[in-house]
């Protein structure tokens, strides 16, 4: 079937094939078509162009008259299946008690562990099916899900199990991310290396075998697991058809930019943290550095330092991060607000940085992030606002009227 979608306004983010991703000074060109029209057929963007060009064989006809379509949102970094919240958590950190302190008393990700060991799969599946449903709704059209909450062999493959029926019962790309290197489960305090050997000799097997996960993940920071540990797991992980992935630098210099590199990481995501030497390491890599301003709203802590990073010629990535500890919310147009506000990113910059760039941090550069010929039909429709800035500009409003697929 054919669907033509006439007068937009604006139409963003119009790129030939083989784009994959921007960087450095292009993030701030956002390509677009003026008074548009774009048909599409069978899913795909079949075609578009200006007004004045417009096909008028079309039966199938929607006015978008002072609207604008973009891509859909691609949301690389989310740990949307969790039991439940953690707003106890939140009321102690208004008290002053930082995230360490809150993970040192049982808090933090071993809390949602432990609630997460003591919920079936249905209900996990329910929530995270809610969340995501909100996510779409805000314009996100792929996603990135990851493990982290289980941290034993059950309660992980559970959780990828849950991210595998999302895939099946939602039409939009959905991508695991086994995360078993999330934190060191309480009964392997006094023994971190039988942990560190669950995860590489059992869970990512079984996790490849049953086909369960795309990537593999480590939190590399001060208290979780080391670089040498990082890349041990990372290793296996490939070893095992994994691609990695890594949260690196969020409450200090880690060195897990730099394991990551060496690992071939698809993506290095927070780097609140980061030093020349971070930047030089991905400067000589494909990896895609992600920032997650929500994060650092939510927690008090320092923003990404987006300009220091576009200026040594890197592409960006921005991801939500929604958890229930440190970023209660999926909403990527908040994000954006976000980045403009608090990273001084140009709004150009900061769209590039949640389609293009967040397609490539996934994996599904070749079907999503652009409007491009050939790419799935996977957009969203705006209210009739005034210009594309308003939407980061216009914080806590919802600019999507439409969302297709």
């Amino acid at each position: 079937m054919k669907t033509l979608y006439t007068h937009i306004k604006q139409l963003l983010q119009v790129r030939p094939e083989g784009i994959l991703k921007v960087r450095g000074a292009d993030m701030a060109n956002l390509p677009l078509i003026e008074n548009a029209w774009l048909l599409t057929e069978d899913k795909i963007i079949k075609d578009f162009g200006a007004m004045d060009t417009c096909p008028e064989d079309i039966e199938n006809k929607l006015d978008c008259s002072g609207k604008m379509i973009l891509p859909t949102f691609c949301d690389s970094h989310t740990h949307i299946v969790f039991a439940a919240s953690r707003e106890e958590e939140f009321v102690m950190k208004i008290k002053g008690q930082s995230y360490e302190e809150i993970a040192a008393a049982g808090g933090g990700i071993l809390n949602s562990a432990r609630k997460l060991a003591d919920t079936s799969e249905d209900d996990l599946y329910k929530s995270a099916a809610k969340r995501l449903e909100e996510v779409i709704s805000y314009g996100t059209g792929a996603i990135e899900i990851k493990s982290g909450y289980g941290l034993s062999l059950d309660a992980e493959i559970k959780m990828l199990k849950v991210i595998k029926r999302l895939k099946k019962n939602y039409n939009i790309p959905i991508k695991a991310n086994l995360l078993a290197a999330h934190a060191i489960p309480l009964e392997y305090k006094n023994n971190r290396e039988a942990y560190i050997k669950l995860i590489i000799e059992e869970i990512i097997p079984l996790a490849a075998q049953e086909n369960l996960a795309e990537y593999v993940d480590v939190f590399c920071e001060k208290g979780f697991f080391t670089v040498e540990e990082t890349d041990s797991i990372l290793k296996a992980g490939k070893a095992h058809g994994l691609v990695p992935k890594i949260h690196a630098n969020q409450l200090a210099v880690s060195g897990g930019v730099q394991v990551g590199v060496e690992n071939n990481a698809l993506s290095v995501d927070h780097l609140e943290e980061i030093t020349e030497n971070e930047i030089e390491a991905l400067q000589n890599s494909n990896t895609m550095p992600t920032a997650l301003p929500s994060c650092s709203f939510f927690l008090g802590i320092p923003f990404a330092p987006a300009r220091d990073i576009i200026s040594a010629n890197l592409a960006l990535c921005l991801a939500t991060d929604y958890n229930p500890g440190s970023t209660p919310s999926g909403n990527m147009q908040f994000v954006l607000s976000l980045a403009c506000i608090k990273m001084k990113m140009l709004p150009e910059e900061a769209i590039n940085a949640v389609t293009i760039n967040g397609a490539y941090a996934m994996g599904v550069s070749d079907t999503h992030g652009s409007i491009t010929k050939g790419k799935a039909a996977s957009f969203i429709i705006t209210k009739q606002i005034p210009s594309y800035a308003y939407i980061a500009y216009s914080f806590g409003e919802n600019c999507a009227e439409q969302v297709i697929f």
